[in-house]
């Protein structure tokens, strides 16, 4: 992995599909997160034991929401897609980072603020996250 004058991490990140078939694809780690942040209808990047990321999977979990979680600190280059992230947040905390819809929604904050004004919901629910 290198970064490049443009500010974009570039390498390659080679991962596993859900049939566990192997990714020979090439491409950056801003376009992997990218990829993995729109694989399913929410997707939580996480590392193991933050207390903020456990809160996040426990809220989403709570509310029947089945996430997929990407533990970073468990990945070939996770490393190199927290810095993705943490430039995606504006600066602030790179995890946990909550994309809903294939869309980034933000960290620990903004899925707090969502939940608390009764947008949450709604929004799970546009991105087929909920049935009910």
């Amino acid at each position: 992995m290198k970064m490049k004058e443009s500010g974009k991490i570039e390498g390659e990140v080679v991962g596993t599909t859900e049939v566990g078939e192997v990714q020979e694809k090439r491409e950056t780690t801003y376009e992997a997160v990218r990829r993995l942040g729109s694989s399913n209808a929410v997707v939580v990047f996480s590392i193991s034991g933050c207390c903020m990321c456990h809160v996040v999977k426990q809220l989403l979990f709570g509310l029947g929401v089945g996430p997929t979680i990407v533990e970073l600190d468990k990945e070939k280059y996770g490393s190199e897609m927290q810095s993705v992230l943490y430039q995606l947040s504006g600066g602030q905390h790179s995890v946990p980072a909550v994309f809903v819809g294939g869309k980034f929604l933000g960290g620990i904050e903004t899925l707090m603020a969502s939940h608390i004004n009764g947008t949450l919901v709604p929004l799970l629910k546009a991105a087929g996250a909920l049935w009910l």
